[in-house]
């Protein structure tokens, strides 16, 4: 295993073109970045992976939402209030930052998670530690600490009547369809929602290129189950392992991480919910098959201060992307929360639909109900226009407290104003009603992953350095189901046919489906050195024989073991190969 530093795998990005900063020819501009065409090769075949194991294997729909969703969409979600970060202003050169950034960077404060700390708290780490401005080393002691909400704002249509955002998260596209969605799941729970785009935060401080940016790329689930009666089947990931940090491990002083089966976390309560569970042993397959190195890889849960305020619980994946020598630098990957019904609620609060799903009983049942009939020829004159609001809350004070309507009064609150009704004005009665449901209002489960950060540490891990035949090699180990090119197809030298050769072969696996890159420019050697850095599982050399017998000389980028294959066999060997079913080691 070789470690690469964060400076080695930008340039080597850049100069086989996984991805470089955009506006190169502008002056650049810090958060956005273009995948070239083997990122974007590379990023398309993780999102191929991830649709096929957590929509398709799942059984899940898929969707496509806008980017751009109007203000109502936010102001229910919470989004317009509390989406925001800690930034802080350098008094001498006027640069902002992130103020938890800046206490996390110092060695020093001996503080990893700073997010999760109050702004007062974080000034007095600023002062107590003396931290300067990153940029121009200006001391920030006694700089205030702003709140900065992430969302882009924008205009629908022409002038400002219809503010709308860039969406910050993919997940509020899947939650405002819900009704609809419902339907075309036929109200059957649980049931889930995948969908892959592009999400939107506007950044204080864009850095460590794809690991902190202004847009990147999100593929998110969202399950809705009820919470009374449906339970995962762990059968199928009891046996992944991974490894946990939980909260309580995080504070203390010799708490480490706990290496176990996903079976075993549920059984000794590391992780309590078992929807979580299932999704983390999901997840650690999907991150081992793009090519992560589990040994630099854990899910570490939130404290109670990180958890968002929709959540009840939450892991994240984290993977190491540190440079030699370094402690690990362990990044977020991806979240796993369980969201309750905070969102659907919001959402059937502030809009005009249901967000709820009809459950039928086996048997219809007769309950006991509390209901209320005000005498509005009462209210009406008493309380004028409020009338028809103290009716409204009338009904949901008999719903959530009908021991209120014991007395002779009763009291409601309707726009911070009090309104007192006499009982015998009301209506008020327990009837006995037969039911044959009831409207549930789904929780949410949330597998929550970013594609551009797990494109990265698949790089990092799978950067590799060694020697062939004295020579120094860079390959890149990239599992030939995501590698951007599965197959490099050279001829020898491009004479006596055998270009012409290699053209009709590269031709030939090209309408087999495979990823192909001809290349007959400069030596051999060299030209197996350039698809080996960029990943390149595999190589075919159009040689003299090629010509002779039909057969063709096949490569395997890791060992560099070599073998002869008949030209008319060559496409379904490389299919086995990347499928597994055939290993160079095996011969």
């Amino acid at each position: 295993m070789t470690q690469v530093s964060a400076e080695q795998l930008v340039e080597l990005a850049k100069r086989r073109g996984f991805f470089l900063q955009s506006a190169g020819a502008y002056g650049g501009v810090s958060g956005f970045y273009t995948f070239g065409p083997q990122g974007a090769a590379l990023k398309r075949n993780i999102e191929d992976t991830w649709r096929e194991r957590f929509a398709i294997q799942e059984g899940h729909m898929e969707v496509d939402a806008p980017t751009v969703l109007p203000e109502p969409v936010f102001e229910a979600s919470g989004h317009l209030d509390g989406f925001d970060d800690m930034l802080v202003e350098c008094p001498e050169c006027g640069e902002s930052h992130r103020a938890d950034h800046i206490v996390e960077d110092d060695p020093a404060t001996g503080i990893e998670e700073a997010e999760s700390l109050a702004p007062e708290r974080v000034e007095e780490v600023i002062a107590e530690y003396e931290l300067t401005c990153p940029t121009c080393g200006t001391g920030l002691a006694g700089q205030a600490i702003e709140q900065f909400n992430l969302m882009f704002e924008t205009n629908i249509g022409p002038g400002s009547s219809s503010p709308g955002y860039l969406r910050p998260e993919t997940a509020q596209g899947i939650f405002i369809e819900f009704p609809q969605l419902a339907e075309y799941a036929r109200n059957q729970l649980p049931f889930g929602v995948t969908q892959i785009g592009r999400a939107y935060r506007n950044e204080i401080s864009p850095r460590k290129s794809l690991l902190r940016v202004r847009e990147f790329s999100q593929a998110e689930l969202e399950l809705f189950v009820d919470p009374e009666e449906d339970e995962p089947d762990l059968s199928s990931v009891a046996d992944v392992r991974a490894r946990f940090y939980p909260a309580e491990a995080q504070d203390r002083a010799d708490g480490d991480v706990i290496e176990t089966t996903i079976g075993e976390a549920v059984a000794e309560g590391i992780v309590a919910d078992p929807w979580i569970a299932y999704y983390l042993g999901v997840a650690a397959e999907w991150y081992q098959r793009i090519g992560l190195d589990m040994d630099r890889f854990r899910f570490r849960q939130h404290r109670p201060g990180e958890l968002a305020h929709y959540s009840e619980d939450c892991w994240d994946a984290e993977g190491d992307v540190s440079d030699p020598g370094d402690e690990p630098d362990w990044i977020e990957l991806g979240g796993f929360a369980y969201r309750s019904d905070y969102d659907l609620s919001k959402h059937d609060a502030h809009s005009e639909e249901d967000f709820t799903v009809f459950k039928q009983y086996d048997e219809p049942v007769t309950v006991e109900k509390p209901t209320v009939d005000p005498d509005m020829s009462y209210l009406g004159p008493e309380f004028g226009g409020s009338a028809g609001d103290v009716a409204d809350a009338l009904a949901e004070l008999a719903e959530s407290d009908p021991d209120a309507f014991e007395g002779e009064e009763v009291t409601v609150e309707v726009d911070d104003e009090s309104y007192t009704v006499p009982v015998e004005k009301t209506g008020f009665a327990i009837e006995e009603i037969t039911e044959s449901g009831e409207h549930v209002t789904p929780h949410v489960v949330e597998p929550s992953l970013g594609i551009d950060r797990a494109l990265y540490t698949a790089l990092d891990h799978s950067y590799r350095e060694d020697e062939i035949d004295g020579e120094e090699r860079t390959y890149l180990a990239l599992p030939p189901e995501v590698a951007p090119t599965t197959v490099g197809v050279f001829p020898l030298m491009d004479k006596d046919g055998l270009g012409e050769r290699a053209r009709e072969l590269a031709a030939t696996l090209r309408d087999a489906g495979l990823s192909v890159a001809y290349d007959d420019s400069g030596a051999i050697g060299r030209r197996y050195r350039r698809q080996d850095e960029i990943g390149t599982p595999y190589c075919v050399t159009v040689d003299y024989d090629t010509l002779e017998d039909g057969t063709v000389t096949i490569r395997d980028r890791d060992s560099t073991a070599q073998r002869r294959v008949a030209v008319d066999d060559l496409a379904a060997t490389i299919d086995a190969l990347v499928a597994g079913e055939d290993d160079f080691e095996d011969r």
